[in-house]
């Protein structure tokens, strides 16, 4: 794989509680069919974009996606999600009202209201017009000290606000290194789902190698397949779900020159797209590719 000599290995085949990767407590494994679950391509602008910019983008990505299909007789297009920064928010719901592309946020409080200063509740995503909200995004765990507890606690407010929570996982490359892959993805979806309200609603997770986040590094196919199907006996157990209900992005310096080998996988449902989803063009290349 690319990576600067990061193992192929996802560090083991068996979660804590002993069932092979990729099942679940039905025995169900990854070979889930892909007709049963979700496809879905999001795109988290991160700190970037103004005003002008985001509604630029938006008006380019509904152009893009009116357009006649190479392949209309093919897979239904992919669900579209953009994740822009607070300030934005208005402007881009403006933009894409009337359309099918949703829109989330990129982080919420746990509280419904308060004194939290710079913080942002449920309740006011909900109102801006989010449908989405990440939680435990890799920069948030390290540059804000993020604990799963807090995750969990984040997760199960926007599922009690009728948002659909994407959690975010995956391992550093020390962790990688050291062969500790499957145990942190583990603990953090178990911490993440933990005190998420029982409903039917699908559960949504991207795994996120940190060293392949913003690095040009990017896990191999055969890489990404392995956590996923590792992760979809996890989460399948940790949310009570069968694995079809699992849906499962990849996320790591995704691009139009790598999403077809990755989407190929059997246990890659779709992107979480950070900076090639601040280009248009690269943005729909990546939503042809998947759907």
């Amino acid at each position: 794989m690319s990576g600067g000599g990061a193992p192929a290995s996802a560090g083991g085949g068996r979660h804590a509680g002993g069932a092979p990767a990729g099942g679940d407590a039905a025995g169900v494994g990854g070979g889930t069919p892909l007709a049963l679950r979700r496809r879905i391509v999001a795109g988290n602008w991160k700190m970037h974009f103004v005003t002008a910019d985001a509604a630029a983008f938006c008006r380019e990505l509904r152009r893009g996606l009116a357009e006649p299909r190479q392949e209309p007789a093919g897979p239904a297009r992919p669900e579209v999600v953009l994740f822009p920064s607070f300030p934005l928010l208005p402007g881009v719901a403006r933009e894409l009202a009337g359309s099918d592309v949703a829109m989330g946020a990129q982080d919420v409080h746990p509280a419904e209201r308060g004194a939290h200063t710079g913080d942002v509740a449920a309740p006011q995503l909900v109102d801006a017009g989010c449908r989405w909200v990440l939680c435990g995004h890799s920069e948030r765990r390290r540059d804000h000290s993020e604990s799963d507890e807090l995750i969990a606690r984040k997760v199960a407010a926007a599922a009690r606000h009728g948002l659909a929570p994407l959690l975010c996982v995956g391992e550093t490359r020390e962790q990688r290194e050291a062969g500790e892959t499957l145990a942190v993805l583990e603990r953090q979806v178990r911490g993440g789902l933990s005190s998420r309200p029982a409903g039917p609603a699908g559960v949504v997770v991207a795994y996120e190698p940190v060293w392949a986040i913003g690095t040009g590094l990017t896990a191999s196919p055969e890489t990404a397949q392995e956590a996923h199907q590792f992760l979809r006996g996890v989460v399948s157990e940790a949310a009570g779900q069968g694995a079809g209900a699992v849906t499962l992005l990849y996320g790591g310096s995704v691009t139009p020159a790598n999403a077809a080998g990755l989407i190929a996988q059997p246990d890659v449902d779709g992107f979480l797209v950070g900076g090639a989803s601040l280009d248009p063009r690269q943005f729909l290349a990546i939503i042809a590719c998947s759907g």
